[in-house]
């Protein structure tokens, strides 16, 4: 096997922001389980033109031993591969934190309902990285997709203070979302979690996803329920 030139990446230093992505014309970098990593060697050719994308500085190039760069099979795989990398290199993965401190509500007046809460983004729990810093001894609100459509002021009352995570335990991945939440649990170890969901009986397994994931990470944390009824009213809180 040759030397050569090839792109290391830190995976203490990233912190899965996706920068370095649509600068890799080849296709070679994608995000896997919130990191950067290289989805094979033969996809490298080395330049390192991903170098001063990474903000984390976690991009370097080393020479040591790896496959020959196969150019014809990387155009290849950058083709097959242009949607997945648009999705990654879009705002959607972007991790961000605005300006509205953490656990320190802002006080507003009643009449100005309309004024945003959120204080992180993403907020879709399939996409939100285990090690995101919003999360962090966070306050979480894990709310169903459908709850801010039916309570009306559903940033007034649950959402300032508070990373936002959303889920829909019927139609998305629970498995998946199980291994997310013990990752975050394990990661994260938030202050705090609150399930918002609504009065439909799937719902209910955002909460027990949640106390599942606190029992098989090892990592206790007040949990409290409140569901919504479809007409947007609160119906319990637990």
């Amino acid at each position: 096997m040759p030397v050569r030139k090839i792109v290391k990446i830190d995976e203490e230093k990233c912190n899965g922001c996706g920068e370095c992505v649509p600068s890799c014309v080849e296709g070679a970098i994608h995000i896997i389980d919130g990191k950067a990593r290289l989805v094979s060697e033969t996809y490298c050719d080395g330049l390192g033109a991903c170098l001063g994308e990474c903000p984390m500085d976690a991009i370097s190039i080393e020479e040591r031993e790896a496959p020959e760069f196969d150019e014809a099979a990387a155009v290849e795989h950058s083709a097959r591969k242009t949607m997945k990398q648009a999705v990654h290199s879009c705002p959607s993965t972007r991790m961000m934190s605005f300006d509205r401190p953490l656990g320190a509500p802002e006080k507003r007046p009643a009449e100005t309902p309309d004024r945003s809460m959120l204080s992180n983004w993403p907020v879709q729990l399939t996409l939100v990285p285990p090690h995101a810093p919003f999360l962090k001894g966070a306050d979480i609100l894990l709310t169903a997709d459908c709850v801010p459509f039916a309570y009306p002021n559903f940033h007034r009352d649950f959402l300032q203070g508070k990373s936002l995570l959303i889920a829909c335990p019927k139609l998305d991945d629970c498995e998946a979302y199980l291994d997310k939440l013990i990752q975050i649990f394990r990661n994260a170890q938030p202050r705090s979690v609150t399930v918002l969901r609504m009065e439909v009986p799937c719902c209910g397994g955002l909460t027990q996803l949640v106390r599942q994931a606190s029992l098989e990470s090892g990592v206790s944390v007040p949990i409290q329920e409140t569901t919504i009824g479809i007409r947007g009213q609160v119906l319990d809180l637990a």
